[in-house]
């Protein structure tokens, strides 16, 4: 991952389920190294620690990126006391609010109910994601809309081409699909040149008619190649940061993520009992 640090997520769901680093050196400046993880850490360590309402985010920003190699977006409280959030390029972190704890995980509060602040944080990054290219999309509108799904999709990708098989039944349940590009392949081989997956899709949404052209490529025809200034790295680096690891992933309108294929009918269902419960 980031300077071939690997973490495995714990899958726990009790405050902050990941893994965390102890990140040496001062407190908010400085080149500083970065411990063995270790799974053994007390909770009341960090949950008692509370984060003072005035602490350095550009600090934070700038140590944090530097040790980690992260390009940081936003640094912003979190809902437990003496954690701060970090929103990334390379998806969603924690760290402690002095800088020497460094977490990779999701954040649930046990309250009434079981509530993932992480995937609400997501959402948000999700949905100002969807606003950024919204004219950069392909778009298969329903004649009477009543719901709209952005898919990140590929044209190697099985599912992907069932779900677009059945675009019209998508659109006479009065659900728009709207495409983002994820080659699956990545943007780039291991020559450093743009992936054939990436060309595609470039070309694709080149075309005059992107519509049928992505159609056309679903169907197995070969894509005339052309280049022109599409966002599609963008689009493919968006969806890593929103938790986008396989083709087709479908984002609700509230920013809520269903990876994998869903059939008309049991997308319509689903979205008419999300829309039923507010």
């Amino acid at each position: 991952m980031f300077k071939k640090i690997s973490l495995a997520v714990v899958a726990a769901c009790v405050g902050v389920a990941g893994l965390v680093f102890a990140v040496e050196g001062p407190n908010v400046a400085g080149n500083s190294s970065v411990t063995t993880p270790t799974n053994r850490v007390s909770a009341n360590s960090v949950i008692t620690n509370k984060a003072p309402e005035n602490f350095d985010a550009e600090a934070l920003k700038t140590k944090l990126s530097s040790m980690l190699g992260l390009d940081i977006h936003v640094v912003k409280a979190s809902a437990m006391p003496g954690l701060v959030e970090l929103i990334t390029n390379q998806g969603l972190f924690y760290a402690s609010a002095d800088g020497k704890f460094f977490i990779q995980g999701k954040l649930y509060g046990l309250g009434g109910k079981v509530t993932n602040y992480s995937e609400e944080s997501l959402a948000q990054v999700r949905v100002d994601g969807m606003n950024k290219f919204s004219d950069a999309m392909i778009v298969y509108p329903a004649k009477n809309e009543k719901y709209v799904v952005t898919v990140f999709t590929d044209i190697t990708c099985g599912y992907c081409r069932k779900m677009h098989e059945q675009m019209d039944d998508y659109n006479d349940n009065g659900i728009t699909i709207r495409y983002l590009a994820y080659p699956r392949s990545g943007v780039k081989n291991r020559s450093g040149e743009y992936s054939q997956g990436f060309k595609d899709l470039r070309s694709i949404w080149c075309h005059e008619n992107p519509e049928e052209a992505l159609t056309k490529a679903k169907t197995g025809s070969n894509v005339a190649q052309r280049i022109c200034d599409k966002p599609i790295e963008d689009e493919f680096n968006f969806g890593r940061q929103v938790g986008v690891s396989g083709t087709p992933a479908l984002i609700l309108e509230d920013g809520m993520m269903l990876p994998g294929y869903k059939d008309p009918q049991a997308l319509l269902t689903l979205l008419e009992q999300i829309k039923a419960a507010g």
